[in-house]
């Protein structure tokens, strides 16, 4: 059996740098649903998985 390495956290300045956005709108994403977040304590940590999936996403619905 195969397991998942495990995910790296990031946080949303990391987020922000990787995207080349500003922190309010990875914090408007995680808000609005669209970046699946952890919260941990009082902020955010998002996994890079899920980072690339939305930039995939949204990368596909440009077009």
């Amino acid at each position: 059996m195969e397991s998942k390495p495990d995910p790296k956290f990031l946080t949303v300045a990391e987020v922000a740098t990787m995207m080349r956005v500003s922190k309010m709108t990875v914090y408007r994403l995680v808000h609005s649903g669209e970046l699946p977040a952890v919260r941990v304590g009082r902020s955010f940590r998002v996994t890079e998985e899920d980072v690339d999936e939305y930039l995939r996403k949204s990368f596909y619905s440009a077009g």
